[in-house]
C-alpha cells in the first residue's frame, strides 16, 4: 500500500515540512533579511544533504551525476532557490508565511498554464474552472471593502454624492507580487527539476541545485557587498536556531521529498497535495506569531487549495 501510494506519501510529508520550514524562515527573516537567511540556509542544507549522501550513497557530492541532470537541475536551482526563493522570502517579510503560502498555492497552475501556452499542453473546462476557484480564493482573502468615510453624510443637499464601497488589499501589494513571483520561480523550477532528475536519486538531485542555489546567492553578495550582513546574522543565535530548523526541513527533507513525489507519481498530483501548506499554516501562525485569522480567511484558503485539488481531479 504504500509502495503503491509513495508519491502521494512523500507529497504530504512535504506539505508539512513546507509548513515548518515557512514559519521558521519566516522568523529568521525578520531578524537577519531576506537574502543572509537565503545563502545561510542553502549552505546549512548542502551539509544535511553532504552527510546523508555519503551514508545512504558513499559519496558526499553527487559526482555519479550525468551532463543532463546537472545542466537542468543547476538551471532548475538559478530558477527555483534564486529567483523563485528570493522573491518568496522576501514576501515572508512584508507580508508573512501564511499569506505567501496561500499565493503559493497558485504554482500547480501556473505551470500548467505555462505549458499550455508554450508547449501546447491540453486544459479542459475542469482545469480553468480549478484555476479560476484557486484565484477566487485567494482575492476572498487578500481583498476587503474599504467602508466610505462615517463622519461624512452623503446627500444632494450638501453637495456631495453617495459614495460606494471601495475594495482595498488587506495586504500591502509588493508582497503579494512578490509572493506570485516565487509561486512562478517555484513552479517552473520543479518542471525543470523533474525533466532533469530522471532516474537520478531526489537527493542528490537536490544538492545539485543547493550548490547552483548557493552559488547564484554568493554571487549576487560580491555584487551587492552584503556579505558582512552574512557575518552579523551567523552572530544572531536565534536566527541561526531558527535557520537550522528551516535548512533542514526545508531544502534538505521539503525539497528532496518533493522531487522524490514527483518522480513516483504525476506532477499534477504531487502539486496538488503539496498545496494544502495554505490550509496547514494556519494553527502555527496563530500560535507562533499571535496572527488574527477570520473566517472569511479560512474560507478563502480552503477553496484556494479547492480550486488546486479540482485543476487535477
Amino acid at each position: 500500500m504504500f509502495q503503491t501510494h509513495l508519491g502521494e506519501y512523500a507529497a504530504l510529508l512535504t506539505a508539512v515540512f513546507w509548513t515548518i520550514t515557512g514559519i521558521a524562515f519566516e522568523s529568521a527573516g525578520k531578524k537577519v533579511g531576506s537574502l543572509s537567511t537565503n545563502l545561510i540556509r542553502l549552505f546549512m542544507a548542502f551539509i544535511f544533504i553532504g552527510i546523508y549522501s555519503l551514508i545512504t550513497r558513499g559519496s558526499f557530492i553527487p559526482f555519479d551525476a550525468s551532463t543532463h541532470n546537472w545542466v537542468w537541475l543547476s538551471l532548475s536551482g538559478l530558477v527555483g532557490f534564486v529567483i523563485g526563493d528570493l522573491l518568496l522570502f522576501e514576501a515572508y517579510v512584508v507580508i508573512g508565511s501564511r499569506i505567501s503560502m496561500l499565493i503559493m498555492s497558485l504554482t500547480p497552475p501556473i505551470t500548467a498554464l505555462l505549458g499550455w501556452l508554450i508547449m501546447g499542453e491540453v486544459l479542459t473546462p475542469q482545469n480553468f474552472l480549478g484555476m479560476l476557484l484557486t484565484l477566487v480564493g485567494i482575492m476572498l482573502v487578500v481583498l476587503d471593502r474599504k467602508p466610505k468615510n462615517k463622519d461624512v453624510v452623503d446627500s444632494p443637499s450638501n453637495g456631495i454624492k453617495p459614495t460606494k464601497n471601495k475594495i482595498k488589499l488587506n495586504y500591502p501589494i509588493i508582497g503579494i507580487l512578490l509572493a506570485f513571483g516565487g509561486a512562478v520561480g517555484q513552479g517552473t523550477g520543479l518542471v525543470l527539476s523533474k525533466f532533469g532528475m530522471q532516474d537520478f536519486d531526489p537527493f542528490a538531485a537536490t544538492q545539485i541545485r543547493v550548490i547552483t542555489g548557493f552559488v547564484g546567492f554568493s554571487i549576487l553578495f560580491v555584487f551587492m557587498r552584503r556579505w558582512k550582513k552574512v557575518i552579523e546574522a551567523i552572530k544572531n543565535k536565534k536566527a541561526m536556531t531558527r535557520l537550522g530548523i528551516g535548512a533542514f526541513f526545508g531544502p534538505f527533507l521539503g525539497v528532496s521529498f518533493s522531487l522524490l513525489s514527483v518522480k513516483h507519481t504525476t506532477t499534477g498530483v504531487a502539486s496538488t497535495i503539496m498545496a494544502i501548506v495554505p490550509v496547514l499554516i494556519i494553527p502555527p501562525a496563530v500560535i507562533f506569531f499571535k496572527e488574527k485569522v477570520t473566517l472569511k480567511e479560512i474560507i478563502g484558503s480552503v477553496i484556494a487549495v479547492g480550486g488546486v485539488a479540482l485543476f487535477f481531479m
